[in-house]
């Protein structure tokens, strides 16, 4: 499964659903043995075989050797922590290279916004803008 973002006419960006996998793994400092091993203890089962995928065959999901089975879905993200749609969903962690080295503290000042008295979001929008004002005049004179 591929995911295709736009951000504008210049800039498309392809990522495949077991590299994202492969990202939250790695942002929960969990490895793909500890992955594999989660997974297989939720029992999923295999439309095609109804038996429960192999670590070898979890393993080839993860280094995108084979196609995810659209019914594991739901397990993955249940071990990932996360909801079935952040699989698929494109957020600020891939906006660029820069950002991903910062995704989840991007995240968590975007989950903690919300306890955040507007006037204190105004004045952190105030130093963001100062930060990218100062940022392209930076670009501009290289």
């Amino acid at each position: 499964m591929t995911i295709i973002f736009h951000f504008d006419q210049n800039v498309t960006v392809f990522m495949e659903v077991w590299e994202k996998i492969n990202y939250l793994l790695e942002e929960k400092k969990m490895t793909k043995q500890e992955f594999t091993s989660k997974l297989i203890a939720l029992a999923p089962k295999l439309k095609r075989t109804s038996e429960i995928p192999s670590s070898q065959t979890i393993l080839g999901y993860l280094y995108g050797k084979r196609e995810i089975k659209i019914e594991l879905i739901p397990y993955i993200a249940e071990v990932l922590g996360v909801d079935e749609g952040e699989l698929f969903r494109f957020d600020i962690e891939y906006a660029s290279e820069y950002n991903i080295r910062y995704s989840k503290d991007a995240r968590e000042i975007l989950e903690l916004l919300k306890y955040t008295p507007k006037p204190t979001i105004e004045h952190i929008k105030v130093a963001l803008r100062r930060f990218k004002q100062d940022h392209e005049t930076l670009k501009k004179s290289l």
